[in-house]
């Protein structure tokens, strides 16, 4: 049999097994830690995550059947308890005790990063403010996932969570949205998938966007379009299974012309000199200063032709 002691998979075996020891011995430190566990595919945990899940006095999952499951592949035997909307303003203080004891608390969710659309944020306000230690192990995040795999502008992005169940309540939500100088992020169940599309469409206009779903599983899509063409896509599916991240394109800039910016110069300049107008209609209406300065002067210099 060939020799595959010095292979470059033994090495990195080897090197991974090295890490983590080194993590494993110095992981169980007092404190909130907020783990990151994979979204879909085992392979995204990370070492960190790993010596805090293995070395945490309790390990506080949404789902302790789901998180089980996790731990188990991993050969983990933490003692896990229960931490969602229902019990937490129960479990808090048994969590606050806990760390004015220096024991390790982790807090997981059922996927990806612990407090994106679950329970969390007052656990970490009141550690904070009783002056306990609150750390995040980094990892998988399908929000993330979804905006970087969809083709569309990454620089200023909004994550907006699930729209509202009630048809009214959605669309004032969507109307809410409609203005956001950002790609927008959201979470949507499969089975609200065409009508949550419909609903975008006409209260965005038909704005290019992708669906992900299942991300890093083994049926994974992303369909990109527009919202109309992803709506007639998804409605003429028999089923859609899994979870869904939708992203949207921001608005298109807005074409403001010259005579809209002197009217607005105008009104500015009755109270404000040319410089301080120019700055406040420069940022109301977003457009460049320099080019509403030059109509501040040409505004000014008509006024003297005409006087």
């Amino acid at each position: 049999m060939p020799d595959t002691s010095d292979s470059p998979n033994t090495r990195l075996t080897d090197r991974v097994s090295t890490e983590l020891s080194h993590l494993l011995r110095r992981a169980h430190t007092p404190g909130l830690h907020l783990v990151a566990t994979p979204i879909g595919n085992l392979g995204d945990i990370t070492l960190r995550a790993l010596a805090i899940l293995a070395t945490a006095d309790v390990v506080y999952a949404e789902d302790t059947r789901h998180s089980g499951k996790l731990l188990s592949h991993f050969g983990i035997h933490a003692k896990l308890k229960p931490y969602h909307e229902h019990n937490a303003s129960h479990e808090r203080p048994a969590i606050l005790e806990a760390l004015g004891k220096q024991q390790s608390i982790a807090l997981i969710s059922d996927a990806g990063m612990p407090l994106v659309s679950d329970p969390g944020y007052k656990l970490v306000r009141d550690c904070a403010a009783e002056g306990f230690a609150v750390d995040c192990m980094p990892g998988a995040s399908a929000p993330l996932c979804g905006l970087v795999t969809s083709g569309l502008p990454t620089d200023t992005f909004m994550f907006a969570g699930f729209l509202p169940n009630k048809s009214s309540a959605r669309q004032t939500r969507i109307a809410e949205l409609a203005a956001m100088p950002a790609t927008l992020i959201l979470f949507e169940a499969p089975s609200r998938l065409p009508e949550t599309l419909q609903a975008l469409a006409q209260g965005l206009g038909d704005r290019p966007a992708a669906v992900a779903r299942e991300l890093t599983k083994l049926n994974e899509e992303l369909a990109r379009g527009t919202l109309k063409s992803l709506y007639e896509d998804f409605s003429g599916r028999d089923s859609i299974k899994g979870e869904v991240v939708i992203v949207i394109a921001p608005p298109p800039p807005q074409t403001i012309d010259d005579d809209a910016i002197t009217q607005a110069l105008t009104d500015a300049m009755q109270s404000l000199s040319l410089r301080d107008a120019a700055k406040a209609v420069s940022d109301d209406l977003k457009v460049p200063r320099k080019r509403v300065y030059d109509l501040g002067l040409k505004l000014r210099q008509d006024s003297k032709t005409n006087d």
